[in-house]
């Protein structure tokens, strides 16, 4: 699922827009398919889609990067259920 929504989904949506866009316009029409094939934009609606991926990779390896700590699983403390947790390493 991760894959999906990283990589092909912003692949894709440019190019999905594109195609609703054209069947709500009324551009679409199934005996003249070849013809929009050939009138479609593959290389702008690509490259829009590889900007998307691209800046999607990018945040998420920026914001959503690790953490510099050790990780403490979950464990039982006194009956409880503790969270798991990151603490800072020692000496940080």
């Amino acid at each position: 699922m991760r894959v999906f929504l990283t990589i092909v989904l912003p692949l894709l949506l440019p190019t999905a827009l594109y195609v609703l866009w054209t069947i709500g316009a009324g551009r679409f029409h199934l005996e003249e398919t070849p013809e929009f094939w050939r009138e479609l934009p593959f290389l702008w609606l690509a490259l829009a889609g590889m900007v998307l991926t691209l800046a999607l990779v990018v945040s998420v390896a920026e914001l959503g990067g690790a953490k510099n700590g050790v990780y403490v699983p979950p464990h039982l403390e006194n009956g409880t259920i503790v969270p798991g947790r990151l603490e800072p390493e020692p000496g940080h």
